[in-house]
Formats: C-alpha cells, structure tokens, sequence
C-alpha cells in the first residue's frame, strides 16, 4: 500500500512539473507579431515581389473573393498574384485592424481594410475598397502563414 501511495505521489509530482513546462502564451504579443506579418506582407505585395508575397501563403491557403472562383493551394494563387503583378496598374494595400489569437496561440484571424486599382474589362483604371478576414496558423518555426483569404467589397457609403 506504501509503494502504491509513493507511486500515486511521484505519478503527480510528474504531471505537475510537465504542466508546469508548457510555453505560456503572450496572446497581446502574438496579436502584435500578426499584425506586423499582415503589414510586412502587405509591403511586398505593394513593391510586386512575387515569391515573397507568395511565401505568407500557406501551401494548402484558399482565397475566397465575392463573384471570383475560389483559389484552393499556392499554385493557384501564384497564378492569380503573378497576372495581378503583370498589370501596370495593378496596386494593392491593406492595414490590418484588428487581431485575435487562439489561447493555444496557434491560430489567429485578422479584419482589414484594403484597397486595390486595376484595369477592369474596359481597360479603365478603377479602384475598390475591400474588407477582409484572413485566417493564420502559427508554423513550428514561429512564423505566422495565412490559411484563409476572405475579401468582399465594402458597402458604398
């Protein structure tokens, strides 16, 4: 019975000091650490660099955009980002709003604000205020990579 006792007790003292191992999360630095990638992104989708826009994308992302067919994985997104980046009148620039962190920290969503000008089928340069979610997961390396891109017009005011 002694030896059951001791072993329920170094049993719990385990667990304790494994609890006690667990990274804690700073959810207002992670918030703060998503906004920065958001915005460090949006600078280089403005300057047209391509992989490096491309590389804030998860491999398996999906981009959903009022009336456009969704994108499903990188390379259908590079097609998308490279034909926009081919249009010299294409521009694109956000600021994220807002951000929200999971209590694990591996997740997080944004609200954004962006506009984008380009060519519409007339050849006319327009210009159109969007606003966006997008989805993030942490990566093992502790990078945040978007997993989800939804954008849809804002309301005329």
């Amino acid at each position: 019975m002694k030896n059951l006792v001791s072993l329920f007790l170094l049993g719990f003292i385990g667990l304790s000091i494994f609890s006690c191992n667990e990274k804690e999360v700073d959810i207002e630095q992670e918030k703060k650490n998503l906004m920065q990638a958001s915005r460090e992104w949006a600078a280089s989708a403005k300057s047209k660099n391509l992989e490096k826009t491309l590389d804030y994308w998860a491999d398996d992302a999906v981009i959903i955009s009022a009336g456009e067919p969704e994108l499903r994985g990188k390379e259908a997104i590079r097609g998308m980002v490279q034909g926009s980046f081919q249009d010299p009148s294409f521009e694109i620039n956000w600021e994220p709003e807002r951000a929200e962190i999971s209590k694990s920290g591996d997740m997080g969503y944004l609200l954004e604000n962006s506009t984008v000008s380009f060519k519409d089928s007339t050849g006319k340069v327009m210009s159109q205020q969007l606003r966006s979610v997008t989805i993030w997961k942490k990566q093992d390396d502790g990078t945040w990579k978007n997993v989800v891109d939804i954008m849809s017009p804002k309301a005329p005011k």
